[in-house]
């Protein structure tokens, strides 16, 4: 009779440590970390490997392999193990640790418009860096003369793709925890989410769906979170003067707009990076997109 494994024996206990995790989607660390905490209690000898029992996973359990490759950099492939399924939203989020989904992935999250995302944005945030300095309409006009400048961090894995971005840091300011297609996702809150978009328009789809999204959350925003989210990210640009802009358009109340105009309009400025035909909106001294609507 064929001598059976520890692995074999402990397979009910092991294949049901995984079948309770919440989680779906694994670094090899995590997996590594779950050996280690359970090998006694399974009575796995030493010589049981991870390589050995990541393939015992794979070929008993309901564990696969996903790599998400770099596809204009020249870093390695990462590598994320995945239980039965994971959304694209949690393999995208997985890509490093203590980051979190930001931009246009933000807008399909909180449901703001009917767009299935194709790429997905992960923030991981920098160490603090010193605030730049003064503002002139000279520097504002070359700053947004050209295009925005968007990360070359791209991985793809599956149909999709994520964007690894470097914001500034604000310490994850407005970062929640929300529970969605029953896995837990890191994203930026509804208010955090309008202001980042308003901000770097191109990793929402541009300006149309930046309004798009701003019309989907009118009757669910909070002007005052809006504000002090603004007010505490600390921005030396007046991107006040867009994000009333978009609320205006959008159809928010009077009362919630004005909020924004009141922190000032000291400078001419632009809803986006790159415009080559622009209308001019006198009441938040605005370049926008000729014909926007």
């Amino acid at each position: 009779m064929a001598k059976v494994g520890r692995l074999q024996i402990a397979q009910t206990d092991i294949l049901k440590t995984f079948e309770s995790d919440p989680r779906r989607v694994y670094w090899t660390e995590d997996i590594a970390r779950i050996l280690d905490e359970n090998r006694a209690f399974w009575r796995l000898s030493t010589g049981t490997s991870l390589g050995r029992f990541i393939d015992f996973l794979q070929t008993k359990g309901h564990l696969h392999a996903v790599e998400l490759a770099p596809i204009n950099h020249e870093t390695g492939a990462t590598v994320r193990y995945v239980w039965r399924e994971a959304s694209s939203f949690e393999l995208a989020q997985s890509l490093k640790r203590d980051a979190y989904l930001c931009h246009g992935t933000a807008v399909a999250i909180h449901g703001l418009n009917d767009q299935i995302p194709h790429r997905f944005y992960l923030n991981k945030e920098q160490s603090p860096k010193p605030r730049a300095g003064g503002l002139t309409q000279a520097s504002i006009n070359r700053a947004f003369a050209g295009r925005q400048r968007e990360s070359n961090y791209i991985f793809r894995f599956d149909q999709s793709e994520v964007a690894l971005l470097s914001g500034k840091n604000t310490g994850n300011l407005e970062v929640v925890d929300i529970d969605y297609a029953g896995a837990k996702l890191r994203v930026t809150s509804l208010e955090r989410t309008l202001i980042d978009i308003a901000v770097r328009p191109a990793y929402a789809g541009g300006p149309l769906q930046v309004l798009e999204a701003y019309r989907g959350a009118k009757d669910r925003v909070s002007v005052g979170t809006l504000v002090a989210t603004l007010k505490k990210l600390d921005y030396i640009y007046p991107f006040h003067q867009v994000i009333g802009f978009y609320m205006e358009r959008a159809g928010f109340p009077e009362s919630g707009y004005r909020r924004l105009k009141e922190l000032g309009l000291r400078f001419d400025f632009y809803l986006a990076y790159g415009m080559k035909e622009t209308d001019f909106i006198s009441d938040w001294r605005l370049y926008i997109p000729k014909g926007l609507q």
